[in-house]
């Protein structure tokens, strides 16, 4: 396969694994960064030269955990869907969390995956350090407002797939899987993406991980507080009429895994889908105290809170108003809920200081048919790994409450520090594993528009403004 040799002309460089944010050219070839600089002339007669003045190019954004449809609910989301979308929204890495059907709690299905993921890749050469490029329209029609996205090319890199292996048998919480089996054949991590109830199996847990330097990742919750909750508990679920769930679902849980850890002394606890303003308090006392952890939360629960749910109240991110109170979007069913104001606040903090190491996006495929319910008994979950950087960056960096250093090491360098993995800096003579951003063009989410399988998202039919041009893996 013969490789294009790119200039990229006046970028913005954005690498939050040395901290810089500068203009610069940069010339990418056979899958490496050759060389940057503030202007580059020399260059060989078969170089492609691109303006790319008002782009943005960073270290490739890395997804701590989504959910895959296959196996078992292909009709919702496919792994090759997945990956496709996981492309278009600039992910070099995907993580996809075992509660698959049947659950990934053996190394045979481990296995099964990456070779599906490796036929299933389009035909491009991914992967940590692969070699390709990625789709990209012509350089006119890729600017044009509100232009659809072009099929993928067949040479498009396909992101790498961190496959997290169950802690439990079939994801139920009952009995341990095999850790070091599915250690050995490759898994990220170890999680059930479920809550577990039982604190002597979350300590074993945490004793059987320790030797095998792999994270363990929790999901805080107790089901007992839960019990049929859909909303954050607080004045909006009382006038929305909703169960409520109160935050202490969260928090009594997160103590109680902090405890756990601390009694263990395991070193790589990641704490998932944190929720709530108090959760946020207790994560940064336990890091001040020198507990070794990291959290996440998911990017819907930065931009929306519980006024969202209220197609009538006044909303953020351009949510539609116009629809019947009563008819509440599904597509904001989320599970943990989304939190009130005073939380989605702190949740911004706390990411922005670096107490929430990193942004999850938790891609949930859904068919119409599944969400098509009252919003208490539709499934919890929302696609958004096409979505996720388009408004993160309109709502926190356009807005000034974070800068792009600051949500670029949230999506990108962070997450794979959570994994204990490395990511390449933006700088010459390293492998190029970057994203192609353009934070100005407008394109509109149709079904026809996005590469995922399932359309659950409140911005359906809503008008964005950025789009991921190209990357590289």
């Amino acid at each position: 396969m013969i490789f294009m040799t790119e200039l990229l002309q006046q970028v913005r460089v954005i690498d939050p694994v040395s901290g810089t944010d500068q203009i610069a050219d940069v010339l990418i070839a056979d899958g490496r960064i050759q060389a940057i600089a503030a202007q580059i002339s020399e260059i060989g007669t078969d170089t492609l030269v691109r303006d790319c003045r008002g782009l943005v190019l960073g270290t490739g954004l890395v997804d701590l955990y989504s959910h895959s449809g296959e196996p078992g609910f292909e009709e919702r989301e496919t792994l090759s869907s997945l990956l496709q979308a996981a492309a278009a929204g600039g992910f070099t890495r995907i993580g996809i969390l075992p509660d698959t059907s049947p659950a990934i709690d053996h190394p045979a299905l481990v296995v099964q995956l990456q070779k599906m993921r490796g036929e299933g890749g389009r035909g491009g050469q991914g992967g940590q350090g692969g070699q390709g490029r990625n789709y990209v329209s012509s350089p006119s029609s890729a600017l044009s407002p509100l232009s659809t996205p072009s099929p993928l090319s067949p040479q498009t890199p396909t992101p790498l797939l961190n496959i997290w292996g169950a802690v439990t048998l079939d994801v139920a919480g009952k009995q341990m899987t095999e850790l070091a089996d599915l250690a050995a054949a490759g898994v990220v991590g170890f999680t059930d993406s479920h809550p577990l109830d039982n604190l002597g199996l979350v300590r074993r847990v945490l004793e059987y991980v320790q030797p095998l330097g792999k994270p363990v990742a929790f999901w805080p919750c107790d089901r007992h507080l839960t019990s049929n909750g859909v909303m954050r508990e607080g004045v909006d679920a009382l006038r929305f009429g909703l169960p409520p769930v109160p935050a202490s679902a969260e928090t009594t849980a997160i103590a109680s895994l902090l405890e756990l850890v601390a009694a263990t002394g395991n070193l790589q606890v990641h704490i998932m889908r944190v929720s709530t303003a108090r959760s946020v308090e207790l994560i940064a006392a336990a890091k001040a105290a020198g507990l070794p952890i990291t959290a996440s939360t998911t990017w819907m629960h930065l931009l929306l809170d519980t006024t969202s749910i209220n197609p009538s109240a006044s909303l953020r991110v351009n949510i539609e108003q116009s629809r019947d109170v009563k008819s509440y979007d599904t597509s904001l069913h989320l599970d943990p809920p989304l939190g009130n104001p005073s939380d989605l606040n702190a949740l911004r903090e706390g990411v922005r200081t670096g107490v929430i190491d990193a942004i999850a996006i938790d891609h949930a495929a859904y068919t119409y048919e599944e969400k098509v319910q009252a919003f208490a008994e539709a499934p919890a979950g929302a696609v958004g790994l096409e979505l996720a950087l388009p408004l993160l960056w309109q709502n926190l960096v356009v807005t000034g409450e974070f800068t792009a250093l600051e949500l670029w090491q949230a999506l990108s360098s962070n997450p794979a520090k959570c994994l204990g993995q490395e990511l390449n800096t933006l700088t010459a003579n390293q492998k190029a594993e970057l994203t192609l951003f353009d934070p100005s063009q407008t394109w509109k989410v149709e079904r026809k528009n996005l590469h995922t399988l399932s359309s659950n998202t409140p911005w359906m039919g809503k008008e964005l403004q950025g789009r991921v041009l190209q990357i590289w893996c």
